[in-house]
């Protein structure tokens, strides 16, 4: 039997048509979809991203980012696919634990929360993602790095407050997103931190179950 694995982006941003370029997504046995599905969108906006998706892959999981509306948000949840501020079971001992929204922007974006909510829930998924082997966070908003969180002036501007739960709950692998400059990928102690950058870019992450545990890499569209 095949290892098992999953994809991961966000930052789509609308432009979806590189999904179908994405190698062996149709065999995943999951497509996860990190934030800013949409910007600003629509209903209509929200299911034709997620239709899209599910084209090629129905076992989809979702969460709003803070381009997102509340209106994206009510679809992930009546399609039953919202990941956000929930804990999956993936199977084998492996977990995906979500958490999406981000902390205060300067553009006034529609899904901003203080640093505080993002914290609170970030600890309590991975609180209760502590009874599985391997844990993937899917967090919007990146932690505050050396990569994933900076701006092309080499600003950092990712959480110290999500950093400092990375270190105490060391989940395997973090996909992040948010600060579309910050692609990379970077090491909080045994955690394996990545920012595949902007899906309208052609980024994301393939994580593998292999029998030493979770491999993630950054993948790009061909």
């Amino acid at each position: 039997m095949a290892n098992r694995f999953w994809i991961i982006f966000g930052d789509i941003h609308e432009r979806i048509s590189a999904v179908e370029r994405i190698d062996d997504i149709g065999r995943a046995d999951g497509v996860f979809l990190s934030g800013d599905l949409t910007n600003l969108g629509t209903r209509e906006r929200a299911t034709g991203i997620v239709d899209a998706v599910a084209a090629m892959n129905p076992r989809v999981l979702a969460q709003i980012g803070n381009m997102d509306t509340q209106v994206v948000d009510r679809v992930l949840t009546e399609r039953g696919l919202n990941a956000h501020n929930r804990v999956t079971d993936l199977g084998g001992g492996v977990c995906l634990a979500a958490v999406g929204y981000s902390t205060p922007t300067p553009f006034g974006t529609p899904s901003e929360v203080d640093e505080a909510q993002i914290c609170q829930w970030a600890h309590d998924a991975l609180e209760a993602a502590g009874a599985f082997a391997h844990v993937i966070l899917m967090i919007h908003t990146p932690p505050r790095g050396e990569v994933v969180d900076r701006l092309p002036s080499g600003a950092h501007v990712g959480s110290s407050g999500v950093r400092a739960l990375i270190e105490k709950y060391q989940p395997a692998v973090v996909v992040t997103g948010h600060i579309h400059e910050g692609v990379g990928e970077e090491r909080i102690g045994r955690s394996h931190v990545l920012n595949p950058g902007a899906f309208a870019a052609g980024g994301y992450v393939r994580i593998d179950e292999t029998p030493d545990g979770l491999v993630a890499g950054l993948r790009g569209v061909s």
